[in-house]
């Protein structure tokens, strides 16, 4: 029984480091919840670790006196000790249970945020991209209306001097016709 509880003991420490870890790459905003739940399950682990402690010494000392003869106290009284030691034990692996089955919970939801947190991340790399794309298309349809707008200006240019050059003329020609007759 006591193995059993150490190895327990030692499982949800490896799971609160682990848990530990993962709040550390919580964003920010979320963390402060998180940190809070995760310092009232090291004191739980603590009071845990320490009932076992007791539990355990004064189980040990039981087993001392009764190895030694030392029958200082009635042997109903040595039952009662030890069933009391028995039920703390008890206890406090129930305890350890809940504890575990809360960082068992905890780690299910941390890795559920990391996965939402990665298909968050592709679709903002994905819109980043399609950002980009758009971008250089942009540029490229302003370089070529701006390249419009130049020809038509040009155009605009090339008909008003073809106009003046054409209303000169006119007036010349009108003007040797009349001069020559």
């Amino acid at each position: 029984m006591v193995a059993n509880v150490e190895k327990q003991l030692e499982e949800a420490r490896e799971l609160l480091e682990q848990m530990e870890l993962e709040v550390r790459e919580i964003p920010p905003q979320s963390r402060g919840m998180y940190s809070s739940r995760m310092r009232s399950y090291k004191q739980e682990m603590g009071k845990l670790e320490a009932d076992f402690k007791r539990s355990r010494i004064a189980y040990s000392d039981e087993v001392r006196n009764e190895l030694l003869g030392d029958d200082g106290n009635s042997s109903e009284n040595q039952r009662a000790h030890l069933l009391d030691n028995t039920e703390r034990l008890e206890r406090s692996s129930r305890r350890l249970e809940a504890g575990y089955q809360i960082a068992v919970e905890t780690e299910q939801i941390g890795q559920e945020m990391l996965e939402n947190l990665s298909h968050d991340r592709e679709k903002i790399q994905r819109a980043r991209e399609r950002l980009r794309e758009t971008d250089a298309n942009l540029g490229k349809s302003s370089r070529i209306l701006t390249g419009m707008l130049r020809r038509i200006i040009q155009n605009r240019i090339l008909i008003v001097v073809l106009a003046v050059i054409i209303i000169f003329t006119t007036i010349m020609a009108i003007y040797f016709s009349v001069r020559g007759r």
